[in-house]
């Protein structure tokens, strides 16, 4: 986000062609990172027709953004904040179309770019992105033309990325000023990475089935002498930022993304040259994506929880942290039917110390505690029963860490045959009786999750009263 409005959430993303995935899934993910302790919430909002006056006014008391709606909404799901004070922040979601959307990567534009077209009070943040885009759209080119035309008309208060995947493709749009963006289709056996920075490279504006822009950006460009290059178009090099914090902060998140996924390519964590598009080698599952989201530089010095230097063990932003509110990963299948095929995996609170828990797009309703949560600690709250978990390992991570990988992997195993079972019974139902089964299987789901954590927190209090300050070997017999 940049100067109108608070830089509110800074993420790590990751999206993910058909054909880069072993299922021929298209996936897109992203960290939610904002405070250490700011509960997210569940919901899904129902198709709706024939709304009067259909309008969406932002309550964030630092935005002036108002718009007028379609007067038909569909239905979609969402994980709004427990409360609108910086707006609805609904961030990601499925809508009945299969399209996922995620909103937003926050980024930088230079100051040269907005001197000539400043950000503006008016126009849209990442606050209202879902609300007024994901609803009115049927595929995910659909969303980056209808985003664009919003910026384009209204105007951008914060400098973003946005994700978008259907059944067939997925998308990265970036807005780099107050009215200009781009958007690059990855490519179907391709991945991309991205952190807080502006990144997609060379546009070319000829070929319109994998890249979009705003009206005018080629002139807008040309007429400001915005190009520091003789030839191309290079938007990260034209409208992004290239400072010492990018390196520290941002390219060593990519760097880790791309480590995972190609071990065999060696670079930089402080490059800024670092691709926006990258081919992995080997073809992507589920695990892999999570993976990705939940990493803190693993198995190198710069891990923050392992062995190397101290001087090393800091230097660099991790893609998972303790400000995590929520992270997703939205798959949108294709080896199944329509109304099995999006699944919104969410995981709350610290990625890394977290369990990514399936919800089927076409479900209904969530889990009572997946609506509840405040600022403050409750027991009821799906997000303070994660975030827990991650409050009692930290202290003691060496003593509590294999626990708490041991019931990650566990659930992954019981959320993946769960869902196949699932799927094997839902296909044999129709209509109303086939949504309720998904409903009721989503919100099963998230009872298990639950019931887990909890579990694990109590092995975790029971142990950790041995590990007072206070302890002192004791002889039984006195």
């Amino acid at each position: 986000m940049n100067n109108v409005h608070q830089n509110l959430s800074s993420c790590t993303s990751i999206l993910v062609g058909k054909k880069a995935t072993a299922d021929g899934s298209t996936m897109i993910g992203r960290n939610e990172d904002f405070k250490s302790a700011w509960p997210k919430h569940m919901t899904v909002h129902p198709h709706k027709e024939n709304i009067e006056n259909n309008h969406y006014t932002s309550p964030d008391e630092n935005s002036n953004f108002s718009i007028k709606l379609p007067s038909t909404s569909y239905k979609y799901t969402a994980t709004p904040e427990w409360t609108p004070k910086y707006g609805l922040m609904e961030e990601d979601g499925i809508n009945e179309f299969n399209v996922a959307m995620s909103a937003t990567e926050s980024a930088y534009a230079n100051k040269r770019v907005l001197g000539y077209d400043p950000l503006t009070n008016a126009g849209i943040a990442e606050e209202a992105m879902i609300n007024v885009v994901l609803p009115f759209i049927k595929t995910a080119r659909e969303g980056v033309e209808r985003l664009g035309k919003i910026v384009e008309e209204h105007g951008a208060a914060e400098a973003n990325g946005v994700l978008f995947a259907d059944q067939n493709e997925v998308w990265y749009m970036e807005i780099g000023s107050g009215h200009h963006w781009v958007a690059q289709r990855i490519p179907d056996d391709c991945y991309a990475v991205v952190a807080n920075q502006l990144a997609i490279q060379e546009v070319d504006f000829s070929d319109s089935d994998n890249f979009m822009h705003s009206t005018g950006i080629k002139k807008f460009v040309q007429e400001n002498h915005l190009n520091p290059a003789s030839k191309g178009f290079n938007f990260r090099n034209i409208f992004g930022t290239h400072s010492f914090s990018d390196e520290i902060y941002n390219t060593p998140r990519v760097w880790d993304g791309q480590r995972l996924l190609n071990p065999e390519i060696k670079q930089d964590p402080m490059s800024e040259e670092l691709p926006f598009i990258r081919k992995a080698n080997r073809l992507l599952h589920l695990d892999d994506v999570e993976d990705v989201l939940a990493s803190h530089f693993k198995e190198t010095d710069y891990d923050p929880l392992g062995n190397g230097p101290k001087e090393l063990k800091h230097k660099f932003r991790p893609i998972s942290l303790a400000k995590t509110q929520e992270s997703h990963v939205l798959q949108i299948r294709s080896n199944v039917p329509s109304n099995l095929a999006g699944i919104h995996w969410l995981a709350l609170g610290v990625t890394a110390q977290s369990v990514f828990v399936p919800f089927y797009a076409s479900a209904t309703d969530v889990h009572p505690a997946y609506k509840k949560g405040s600022q403050k600690y409750s027991a009821d709250s799906a997000y303070w029963i994660y975030k827990l978990v991650s409050v009692l390992v930290d202290p003691h991570y060496l003593e509590f860490g294999k626990m708490l990988s041991d019931t990650q992997d566990e659930l992954f195993a019981e959320f993946t045959k769960g869902i196949k079972q699932a799927d094997e019974h839902a296909v044999k139902l129709t209509g109303q009786e086939q949504v309720e089964y998904l409903t009721k299987q989503s919100i099963a789901f998230q009872q298990l999750g639950i019931e887990r954590m909890q579990k694990l927190t109590s092995d975790l209090i029971t142990k950790a009263t041995d590990m007072s300050p206070l302890n002192f070997k004791t002889d039984l017999n006195l």
